[in-house]
Order: C-alpha cells, then sequence, then structure tokens
C-alpha cells in the first residue's frame, strides 16, 4: 500500500518511490498524477527525463493517453543533482535510460529531505532487468508495481515483447514495436524468435 504522508512530520530525510512496470502499463500516468498532487498542494516541483526520449515532446513528459506535464530534459543524472534546488519534490521518468548513478543522485536528494517520484521499466525487452532500476527499487521506501494487459491473452501483462528484429538495448518505441505479454505469452514469443533463428541458419 502506497502511503503519501509521513506520520512524524519532524523527520527531515525524504524518501524513494519507484513506479515501475511494462510498457504500456501506466508507469507515466501515476508518476504524472502524483505530480500534479504535489501542485495542488503547493509543494515545489522539479520533473526530469533524458533527453534521449523525445518521442512524443523534446521538453514534456507524455503518457500514452496524451496525458503531459512539462519536464527538463538531461543527458545524464549528474544534471539532476544541480537543477534540483530549492524544491520539495522530484520526479524522474524512463529511468531505465539514465546511467548507474541516477541511483546516488536519488539517494542523495532524498537525504536533503526531498521526495523523490522516479517511473521506469523494470525490464528490458529480453525479461533482464533494467539498467539501474532494481538498485533503485531496492533503495527506495515505496515501490509500485503496475501491469498492461496481456495483447495475446487479456491477462495481466508485465513483459515488453518488441515485435521487430532490433537487438540494441535501447530503442524507443510505440505499439509499432513493442506490447505487453504475460510471462506465458512472453516465453512462448521468444521461444519461437529462437526457433525461427534456428531454421534461417
Amino acid at each position: 500500500m502506497f502511503l503519501e504522508n509521513n506520520v512524524n512530520q519532524t523527520e527531515q530525510f525524504g524518501w524513494i518511490e519507484v513506479i515501475s512496470g511494462s510498457m504500456f502499463s501506466g508507469k507515466t500516468e501515476e508518476l504524472i498524477r502524483r505530480l500534479r498532487r504535489a501542485k495542488i498542494a503547493k509543494q515545489k516541483v522539479e520533473i526530469f527525463k533524458p533527453s534521449i526520449d523525445a518521442r512524443y515532446d523534446p521538453e514534456k513528459i507524455v503518457s500514452h493517453n496524451a496525458n503531459e506535464i512539462r519536464s527538463t530534459p538531461v543527458p545524464a543524472s549528474s544534471n539532476i543533482s544541480l537543477l534540483a534546488n530549492d524544491v520539495d519534490v522530484v520526479g524522474i521518468d524512463e529511468a531505465q535510460f539514465f546511467d548507474d548513478e541516477i541511483v546516488t543522485v536519488c539517494n542523495d536528494l532524498a537525504n536533503r529531505g526531498i521526495r523523490v517520484i522516479v517511473a521506469g521499466l523494470d525490464m528490458d525487452f529480453k525479461g533482464k532487468p533494467f539498467g539501474p532500476m532494481p538498485a533503485l527499487m531496492a533503495t527506495a521506501e515505496y515501490v509500485t508495481k503496475v501491469h498492461a494487459v496481456c495483447t495475446k491473452t487479456g491477462n495481466l501483462a508485465h513483459f515488453s515483447h518488441r515485435k521487430t528484429a532490433d537487438e540494441n538495448l535501447v530503442m524507443l518505441g510505440e505499439i509499432e514495436e513493442y506490447e505487453p505479454l504475460s510471462r506465458a505469452a512472453f516465453f512462448k514469443e521468444r521461444n519461437t524468435n529462437k526457433s525461427d533463428s534456428k531454421k534461417k541458419k
């Protein structure tokens, strides 16, 4: 269960919240919801995303259903520490694309009394833990795992299946390139793809 308020208001430390899941699971939607609530509460909010992600807008975080909020694109996680001054809340989207220093950055911000809300893919297209996300989830006070709906079975989906033959770890895409799958559907697709590759050889 996610709790937004600390009981002991005299404690000076902040905390880290991680929102994770597959593509099309509503991670960014939930991030935007929490950040908007913070703004309604008159808190000072700074929002960041990796500059590599310019799919919908170069300066906004945009969810798949077109909700959006203004953000600052940064090339490296160290930039977040430099820019997050005099704030109550820091939001970070697509954390899996940042370097490993993002873990230290988030913990340093929390230790300065800042609420840090991070969203990102927990697994890559091969079903492996993605970049710094496992370490972020381990050090966070709150972890929310959201799920999409499997396009093959209609069950809960938490794997991001890449529909193209591109093997690069980072490949930005949408429904043309990716689909959310359940565990059973994902491993069926992976095994089919392996069999097809062997036949071509």
